[in-house]
């Protein structure tokens, strides 16, 4: 069975840090970009970061720049999000995904496979 499960999502005080992490079964993430998305409440969903197979990362949201960062463990078969300084506003859905090529794209398009998606909920 091909999934992505993503987990160490919670509850986090404004200010903490979490580490998101994503990983796959069924197939290796070697060969694909991998993307995070997140989805707010009464919000459409975002692309925010991705890695390309060999490690290069794009930005696509202005609003975590300098505070989080990809990171991706082939041989774990494992991408994990570093978020820092998380505010209320980072509370969403982040779901993990994976695209169909090794690059990252200027213009997210579609995704090959989905997460199911983890709850961040940022709030004292």
């Amino acid at each position: 069975q091909l999934q992505l499960v993503e987990s160490g999502g919670g509850l986090v005080q404004p200010g903490g840090s979490l580490r998101l992490s994503c990983t796959a079964s069924g197939f290796t993430l070697d060969y694909y970009g991998m993307y995070w998305f997140r989805q707010a409440p009464g919000k459409e969903r975002e692309g925010i970061l991705c890695i390309s197979s060999g490690g290069i990362s794009t930005n696509y949201a202005d609003s975590v720049k300098g505070r989080f960062t990809i990171s991706r463990d082939n041989a774990k078969n494992t991408v994990y999000l570093q978020m820092n300084s998380l505010k209320p506003e980072d509370t969403a859905i982040y779901y993990c995904a994976a695209g169909f090529y090794r690059y990252c794209s200027d213009v997210i398009r579609g995704m090959n496979y989905w997460g199911k998606g983890i709850l961040v909920t940022v709030s004292s």
